[in-house]
Formats: structure tokens, sequence, C-alpha cells
């Protein structure tokens, strides 16, 4: 059985993972001790506590048939993990950190505020002894 479907990631769910509260999503039919020792052995981190939120599904209404359908459900699991302990997909790359893809070839990131004092990230590739290719291909037609 697949206990774990997904972690959520808003800004609400970043938040509470700097103070070790990670917020995934779970199977309907999975238990706290399930999903405790679930994240414990996927991502090598020692669990605290768990606490399990129902959400019920939506009533939407379709315009053009003007007919009435439910979305389905989920079951949230907020999970404490132990001090000092972190899990990688909630971590949030620094400004003008490196990171090194699998083909070596490092790549920049840099945050970037819009108008709505909204950060962006924002990719500079910056490869090493990479040439640009300006060449053109030229279609003649008889």
């Amino acid at each position: 059985m697949i206990v774990l479907k997904r972690p959520i990631i808003s800004e609400k769910s970043m938040k509470l993972a700097q103070n070790g509260l990670y917020t995934f999503e779970v199977s309907k039919k999975a238990t706290k001790p399930v999903v405790a020792k679930e994240i414990s052995a996927r991502f090598n981190v020692k669990v605290l506590k768990v606490r399990i939120i129902n959400i019920a599904g939506k009533v939407k209404t379709q315009r053009r048939v003007k007919k009435t359908y439910t979305t389905g459900g989920i079951k949230k699991a907020l999970v404490q993990v132990k001090k000092g302990d972190k899990i990688a997909f909630f971590e949030t790359p620094k400004e003008g950190s490196v990171l090194v893809p699998a083909e070596g070839e490092p790549i920049k990131l840099k945050e970037k505020k819009d108008i709505l004092r909204r950060t962006k990230v924002k990719i500079e590739k910056t490869a090493i002894e990479v040439k640009p290719t300006t060449q053109r291909k030229v279609i003649t037609g008889k």
C-alpha cells in the first residue's frame, strides 16, 4: 500500500517546515503509526508527532451542462520531526547558491522581487567552456 502520495508545498507549509513541521498528502487508509514509520524510513529522520486532518471534497458546478459534481477529499498529515532533522523537499535554496546537476554544468539561482513584493527565483545557467553556436541553415527552394 502506498502511504505517502506527495508533499504539500505551499506558503503555509513552507513556514511550518522552518519549525520542523512537514505536510504530506497520505492515503485515506493510513494511520498515524504507519505514517510515522514510513517517513522515518524514507527520509532518515526521527518522527516525534503526527497529526492527521481529513479534508472533505467540494461540490462544484459545470456551467454549460448545469450539473454538479463532488471532488474527492484528501487526507493530510502534519509530521513533526526531531530538532535538527530536515526533509530535503521543503528546503529553499539561498540566494546566490550554486546547484550542480548530473551533467556537471553549474546553475546559479538568484532571487528577485516582482511588483507585488513576492519573491521569484531566476535561474542563470553558467556553463564552463561552452561556446554558443551561431550556425544558420539556409534552405533554398527551386
